[in-house]
């Protein structure tokens, strides 16, 4: 990673009209032949706030939930490439669980980490593990994404934040970014501890 992301905890603003919730299929895009999953887990944000310290922020957290960031590695890659983006690599769909887990619901599991649990996740294609990893890995906590992302900006209720990839959650990771990619009528399976799977099919485009 460049030194600049163990600086900062960095984002990029997505599409929220291409959310969907729960299991269904995702339509690879026409323009890319490297479609690719994401594992990471999304906070919802519950309420108002502004300028928030990273020990409050779970405060302003509604629940968690699993996200699929999908994305088009080859466009991704030529957007990067300026300097700018992601844009069309990110924009076609985000999958969200239809599972929203309070943060009091996992006490049990919390590692004094504001925002941060130690519960496995896994991604599995067509049934075969892929990618496991744990929560408790996170390198930024949500406490420190939340402050960042709130920064001079106000953040409402109904905002997702996502984690970021957890290690080897991707194909990008796992095969050195040559594929084999997502096709369609691949099934994929996102599962992370307690808060259950987001399972979604790829459909070709029309």
């Amino acid at each position: 990673m460049p030194e600049a992301w163990y600086e900062i905890p960095v984002f990029y603003f997505s599409n929220a009209s291409s959310i969907t919730i729960g299991d269904g299929a995702i339509t690879r895009p026409s323009y890319t032949e490297a479609l690719d999953y994401e594992l990471e887990i999304a906070a919802v944000i519950g309420h108002e706030g502004r300028d928030i310290a990273p020990e409050d922020a779970e405060s302003f957290i509604l629940g968690y939930t699993i996200m699929n960031d999908w994305s088009a590695r080859d466009v991704q890659r030529l957007e990067m490439s300026v300097g700018l983006g992601p844009a069309k690599g990110k924009d076609f769909a985000t999958s969200l669980g239809s599972e929203l887990v309070t943060p009091d619901a996992l006490a049990d599991r919390a590692t004094g980490r504001p925002g941060v649990y130690d519960l496995t996740m896994i991604a599995r294609v067509n049934g075969l593990e892929r990618s496991r990893g744990n929560w408790r890995d996170l390198y930024w906590s949500f406490g420190e994404m939340i402050a960042r992302a709130s920064q001079g900006v106000t953040l409402y209720p109904g905002d997702v934040i996502g984690s970021g990839t957890v290690g080897t959650g991707c194909l990008l990771e796992l095969t050195r970014g040559v594929g084999p990619w997502l096709q369609p009528g691949d099934t994929v399976e996102l599962e992370i501890e307690r808060i259950g799977i987001l399972k979604n099919t790829i459909a070709a485009a029309s």
